[in-house]
């Protein structure tokens, strides 16, 4: 595909494969292009009391955090090619996905040579956008971007790679008003309506975030990763019985998304089912052994179970794969407590920053 065209370009001598070379661009230049797709929010961490009564989403080491991403299938003619052993970063904070957003199949496209063949000025103010977007200098590829528009205004291409430099910065309105543009423009893809409801999430207007992921969804029933934005959204409201819906969904589609059953586990035990609680976070578990949140959740659902003994042995793991889970340590602070061993308890809280 465009990948293997580009790195050709250098190839290209006489006036017939200029010419050629040159017009199959502009051919592709008008499509819209997906990008990846957002995978993975990070997953909830349940408490045991009011004594750990605030998210610690830190807890977790980075790369438990990390959601799985393409492995860079990013072209203006779309091709989805997810790998779920890749991983990249995720927006702090929100728990919403922007690993999809690397334009990372423009390597070859190098401007010059874009000159040389005589493309026109705004394919190649683009490509140099796009260049400056991966080195991470999202202030000068959008002013490439905007270069580009207002040589093409209508180029949709642009459009949606300066609302994902804007989503970059975090500047969220700003991306919203990209990608709404692009939608007013009769371009109804369901990723730019999952981008759109990214931004929003970024704003904490979770509401309308779940409308743009409900859409992405209704144009493409399978879209999975839409469906784990939104079950991470419905989480945020207390939409349990809707997160449990989505999260089944997202398993008949990957099975063996760890995060996803510790996600519905998590559903399970706010909706006070400890049982079912414990056989997602058992799952999460057998599929990812050292997944120290979903023992902290465990250990937390035997707890309420009243079998201390269980939940001692389950948050003892938590904190043996990852010391720093503050939350870890409150939790088996109370177990302790419960078993009558204030003195571990104590240290326990100590640690945990009670």
């Amino acid at each position: 595909m465009l990948f293997n065209f580009f790195a050709g370009l250098k190839n290209f001598s006489r006036p017939a494969g200029k010419a050629a070379a040159v017009l199959l661009l502009l051919i592709l230049s008008g499509a819209c292009r997906e990008k990846s797709p957002p995978h993975e929010p990070p997953p909830e961490i349940q408490h045991i009391d009011v004594f750990e009564d605030e998210p610690v989403q830190e807890a977790e080491p980075a790369a438990e955090e990390q959601p799985a991403v393409s492995g860079g299938t990013i072209s203006l003619s779309y091709q989805s090619q997810r790998s779920l052993s890749s991983f990249s970063g995720r927006l702090p904070a929100f728990g919403v996905n922007f690993s999809e957003i690397n334009p990372v199949n423009y390597q070859n496209a190098d401007p010059e040579i874009l000159r040389q063949m005589g493309a026109e000025q705004y394919l190649i103010a683009f490509f140099s956008g796009e260049k400056l977007y991966r080195e991470g200098n999202y202030d000068s590829a959008i002013a490439e971007y905007n270069r580009t528009l207002r040589l093409n205004a209508g180029f949709a291409e642009a459009i949606i790679s300066r609302g994902n430099a804007w989503l970059r910065k975090g500047e969220f309105s700003r991306a919203i008003e990209d990608y709404t543009r692009l939608i007013n423009m009769g371009i109804s893809r369901p990723e730019l309506y999952n981008y759109r409801g990214y931004a929003w999430e970024g704003r904490n207007e979770v509401t309308r975030a779940i409308e743009d992921y409900s859409r992405a969804i209704a144009l493409n029933a399978n879209y999975t990763d839409a469906l784990i934005n939104r079950a991470h959204a419905l989480y945020e409201k207390g939409e349990y019985d809707r997160v449990i819906e989505d999260c089944d969904r997202i398993l008949r589609l990957e099975p063996r998304n760890a995060a996803i059953w510790n996600r519905r586990g998590s559903a399970w035990y706010r909706k006070e089912d400890d049982d079912r609680a414990i056989r997602d976070f058992s799952e999460a578990i057998r599929i990812r052994g050292d997944y120290a949140l979903a023992y902290h959740n465990r250990g937390n659902a035997w707890y309420n179970k009243g079998e201390y003994d269980s939940a001692l042995a389950d948050l003892n793991r938590a904190i043996a794969i990852n010391p720093s889970f503050t939350s870890a340590y409150i939790s088996r602070g109370n177990v302790f407590r419960m078993m009558g061993n204030h003195e571990s308890a104590a240290a326990d809280f100590a640690s945990g920053g009670r």
